[in-house]
């Protein structure tokens, strides 16, 4: 099994923290070296939880630190979780479980939920307590919001909730499930107005179905159904019919959180090659003495630096306040692309090894991969640039 990164010999490169930053990033990098890669691999190799680290963050107010301190969370921002999602994966550990619940489910209850909601879940969430799956993506759909088939139709003060949904992360562990609705009616042909929803896991009337991957994580996926899920009004988000602009409340910190998740496979790909190329001795010299290793190397570093600086703009942005979407989706974006970029050369840097369970390299290959799809395609994002950001016409 790959040995525990040393103290120091992640590679850190050009984002500067602040103090409580740097603070920060320490104590979550002490956490992660006392599981390891090695434990992370193991569980998900086994089709295991990493509930002690789970609940380990909770303790620690790690997977909290974004959320209200009222309400059970640390009351900094965006920034300071991207910290704590970033340094775990860059230690090996890349948990999209830390993304959905604390990070979507949290967000959005904390901007959009009642005070009985907020008091019902964000206490839980912070603490690694409770877990609530984010459920969008459909079969037909995709994560095309405006086109959910999923229905909410009122009946009396309840709601009644039918339809499926697709490659939801989680939801074996999940306490409760987040569903984004049609808000009843007829299906338009472009867009429907939305309704959230917070749903007990274990409502009558929802069943919940793995769905096999090749993805080597602790947190898989499956498919839902949801068959006249009865729920009362206390379960709806908001307004009924307004959850376009509750959804988006998640989806950029989704977006950007995603891209800490590539920037720290990025930089953990980059270090184990780094280290291997120095040790590595081949014809009397260190093989990253070879411009055909260190060249390749270099550039790795540099798209992963990019990408860094633009999640952390991102995420500053969204803490500012400001519109963050574009620069979400270029952060997103930047950094699945240089993530995929180092870690398959460093499995080319390892040679055989690189593809040796030993290693540890070849498996993260397919949750960087996933990270090029979800939670938005690359070409989802091209569009986006190209028709909000640079005014070209529509394509779709």
């Amino acid at each position: 099994m790959t040995p525990d990164p040393e103290d120091g010999d992640i590679v850190q490169g050009l984002v500067v923290d602040t103090e409580v930053r740097g603070l920060l990033r320490g104590s979550v990098a002490k956490l992660a070296e006392k599981y390891g890669a090695g434990y992370f691999l193991e569980r998900s190799r086994a089709g295991e939880k990493v509930d002690e680290l789970w609940s380990d963050l909770g303790a620690a107010g790690l997977l909290g630190v974004h959320l209200p301190e009222e309400y059970g969370g640390g009351g900094a921002g965006l920034s300071e979780l991207a910290v704590v999602i970033e340094e775990l994966a860059a230690h090996g550990i890349p948990l999209l479980l830390t993304v959905i619940s604390p990070a979507i489910c949290g967000s959005i209850i904390a901007a959009h939920g009642s005070e009985e909601m907020k008091r019902a879940w964000l206490p839980g969430l912070a603490a690694g307590s409770k877990k609530m799956a984010f459920c969008l993506t459909e079969p037909d759909a995709g994560s095309n919001s405006h086109a959910v088939k999923t229905a909410a139709r009122r009946d009396g003060e309840d709601w009644i909730i039918s339809g499926g949904k697709y490659f939801i992360s989680a939801a074996d562990e999940a306490d409760a499930l987040l569903v984004i609705s049609r808000a009843g009616g007829p299906a338009a042909a472009t867009r429907n107005p939305l309704s959230l929803f917070v749903i007990p896991a274990d409502s009558p009337g929802v069943t919940v179905q793995p769905l096999d991957t090749a993805v080597v994580s602790p947190d898989h996926q499956f498919t839902l159904f949801f068959d006249d899920v009865r729920v009362g009004p206390e379960a709806l988000i908001g307004e009924p019919g307004n959850g376009l602009r509750q959804v988006f409340a998640g989806l950029n910190p989704e977006r950007i959180l995603a891209a800490a998740i590539s920037s720290g496979i990025g930089r953990y790909a980059i270090d184990r090659a780094v280290r291997y190329a120095r040790q590595r001795q081949v014809w009397s010299a260190p093989i990253g003495a070879h411009q055909g290793i260190s060249h390749p190397l270099a550039d790795c570093h540099i798209a992963v630096e990019q990408a860094r600086l633009a999640t952390y703009q991102a995420a500053a942005l969204f803490d500012q306040g400001e519109n963050a979407a574009t620069a979400a989706n270029i952060a997103k974006y930047a950094a699945a692309e240089a993530s995929l970029k180092a870690l398959d050369q460093s499995i080319q840097t390892h040679g055989g090894l690189g593809l040796s369970k030993e290693y540890g390299l070849a498996e993260l290959w397919f949750v960087a991969r996933l990270m090029r799809t979800a939670p938005v395609s690359r070409e989802m994002v091209l569009n986006y640039v190209a028709q909000t950001t640079l005014g070209l016409p529509a394509s779709y």
